[in-house]
């Protein structure tokens, strides 16, 4: 439960339990199924809503949120007006107190760095927030490691290590934090992030910006980016050529972000987009760095092969850098219809010993789980657990 307050009495002075910030960015996540690499920025907000993005982060926040509601210990929540947290914890059935009012000329960026100073006088236990690497960067340049931070992950870009593997794990962890259950450690946790402008010219520049003092249960957080490994590059490269051999005439490829399916692609002899999605039929490109809308469209008529890498050292399939294979665009393909390409050294290097997905939609996640054929090599496969 959460205690309400007048937002204008001293949140230092007031009942008992754990104080916990909350932050928002209600811009989160939008440029993920329109085809951008993320949503930093106001021009390419703008593009992303020119392209028919809609909020995303919002409702995502409000599936952790939940969780925390129905903790049995008291505790206090701290937050921003309206969009930036306000809206979210009332919708979750909480009563916040409200420590921060956005100004109407600030950016989304601006918010999240005023509030989270907020929060840090306030002396918040964990400061949660809502949104992707670029926000984990905002809230940790303004905190430093004088408050705990976990994301709850809404946004495009999610390699950093502060975030939950789920909305709803984020909010379980929080949870069992105010609870004060022994399970819960804490961890010095990368916060990366990727250059946006970069990637939108095919290049990927990945920068460490610091480390935050984090909650950590292994199941429940995820991992940092991991890096590849010089000994695996052969047998990847032979899974792909083997994947390439069995493609079917007719039947339309959609191939998704990482250099595991560029190998494909260039073992088709084609040009790829690194961090977006592509399309092939019957040994041509038909499409490049598609969206959502665009995938849809060019799947009317086809049957449908799917060909995705394992993003992240955290085991990601689907909501991590892809959005653009959406739920709806999963659910027209089929589970079935699914290529999973990966290292056997990544896959035994993931702590928490399984895939991950998180495509936003429960129906969706559950029939993902459960266990799916992974290529490692030539005529070399295991199969592994995935989780939602």
């Amino acid at each position: 439960m959460c205690e309400q307050r007048d937002p204008e009495s001293s949140v230092t002075s007031v009942g008992q339990g754990k104080t916990l910030g909350l932050i928002v960015n209600p811009v989160a996540g939008m440029g993920g199924p329109v085809g951008l690499k993320g949503t930093d920025g106001p021009d390419v907000l703008l593009e992303a809503r020119r392209r028919g993005a809609r909020p995303v982060s919002s409702e995502r926040a409000v599936l952790a949120l939940k969780r925390l509601a129905a903790s049995s210990m008291p505790f206090r929540l701290l937050t921003g007006s309206g969009a930036l947290g306000e809206d979210v914890a009332r919708a979750a059935g909480l009563d916040p107190i409200v420590v921060y009012r956005s100004i109407s000329e600030s950016s989304e960026a601006d918010d999240t760095r005023s509030a989270a100073i907020v929060m840090a006088y306030a002396n918040v236990d964990l400061l949660l927030f809502a949104g992707g690497d670029g926000t984990a960067r905002d809230v940790l340049g303004m905190v430093s490691d004088r408050v705990p931070i976990l994301g709850i992950p809404t946004g495009v870009k999610m390699y950093s290590a502060v975030f939950g593997t789920n909305p709803e794990n984020a909010g379980s962890l929080a949870a069992r934090f105010i609870a004060g259950e022994p399970s819960v450690r804490f961890r010095e946790a990368e916060v990366m992030d990727i250059d946006e402008a970069a990637t939108r010219n095919d290049q990927v520049s990945a920068q460490l910006y610091g480390y935050a003092r984090s909650p950590y249960e292994r199941h429940l957080v995820q991992n940092a980016k991991s890096g590849s490994v010089a000994s695996d590059s052969l047998a990847l490269d032979a899974a792909c050529r083997q994947v390439v051999r069995e493609m079917q005439p007719g039947c339309l490829y959609l191939l998704g972000p990482g250099t595991t399916t560029r190998r494909v692609m260039t073992e088709l002899g084609l040009p790829s987009t690194l961090l977006g999605v592509d399309a092939v039929l019957n040994g041509a490109l038909v499409g490049s760095d598609l969206n959502e809308h665009q995938l849809i469209r060019l799947m009317e008529g086809y049957e449908i092969r799917i060909i995705v890498g394992v993003l992240g050292g955290h085991g990601s399939l689907f909501g991590r850098g892809n959005q653009q294979i959406s739920a709806e665009v999963i659910r027209r393909a089929g589970r079935e219809h699914l290529i999973v390409i990966a290292s056997m050294d990544k896959l035994l290097s993931l702590d928490a010993g399984c895939l991950r997905v998180d495509t936003g939609d429960a129906q969706v996640d559950a029939a993902l789980s459960g266990h799916i054929r992974v290529h490692t090599g030539p005529d070399r496969s295991v199969f592994f657990r995935v989780r939602s």
